[in-house]
């Protein structure tokens, strides 16, 4: 189970990096995986996996939380329960990273794609721009007729605009939720390494 996760750890590690570093069309493959991964049953599956490891963690936190009292009981701990215990501890502690890792990777992907489309509607922008300009130069005899275009690409500009405004506020609290999951990750790892002092301290 501990090299599985192992491996989990690993892939989800490969992924947030290649997602939060553009390597060349590394990034775009690793959108395009995701997306295959948020279509079809890939959800359901995703979330299945997510609630079995949900489960894994609980379950190794319990065992060790028995350990502890088993061992608080007898005053002394065997050595076939501190084996046990270090096993828990590092299955608890891996299974949690693995989901952790896996809340970033999905929120980053969310705001990666939200990114892509505020870029496609800005070179929408563009050239509509650019299609007003050079309607202006070829039609300059048609005034009404430009005025009546302008008005509609000013209004599809508007429009745009405040899809990239709505889309920058989500980016914006989407990397405020992207802090406050590495805070708790922080927390997550003075937790472990409070544990095994514990751990430590109760050994001796």
């Amino acid at each position: 189970m501990i090299p599985l996760l192992f491996l989990v750890l690993f892939a989800e590690g490969a992924m947030a990096f290649l997602l939060m570093v553009e390597i060349g069309p590394l990034r775009e493959l690793a959108m395009r995986a995701l997306d295959q991964l948020k279509t079809g049953k890939g959800p359901a599956t995703m979330k299945t996996l997510a609630c079995t490891m949900a489960v894994i963690f609980l379950s190794s936190l319990t065992s060790i939380i028995k350990i502890q009292n088993r061992g608080a009981k007898l005053g002394t701990v065997t050595p076939m329960d501190q084996v046990l215990w270090r096993t828990h501890l590092l299955e608890t502690s891996l299974t949690g990273y693995a989901l952790f890792l896996g809340l970033v990777i999905d929120r980053l992907h969310h705001c990666l794609g939200k990114l892509v489309d505020l870029r496609s509607s800005e070179r929408e922008m563009e050239k509509l721009r650019k299609e007003l300009g050079a309607l202006k130069v070829n039609d300059s005899g048609e005034a009404a007729s430009l005025g009546e275009i302008l008005k509609k690409m000013k209004a599809q500009s508007d429009g745009l605009e405040k899809r990239a405004s709505a889309a920058e506020a989500h980016v914006a609290s989407l990397q405020k939720q992207l802090e406050e999951l590495l805070l708790e990750y922080d927390r997550l790892l003075e937790d472990n390494q409070n544990l095994q002092r514990q751990t430590l301290a109760f050994k001796n």
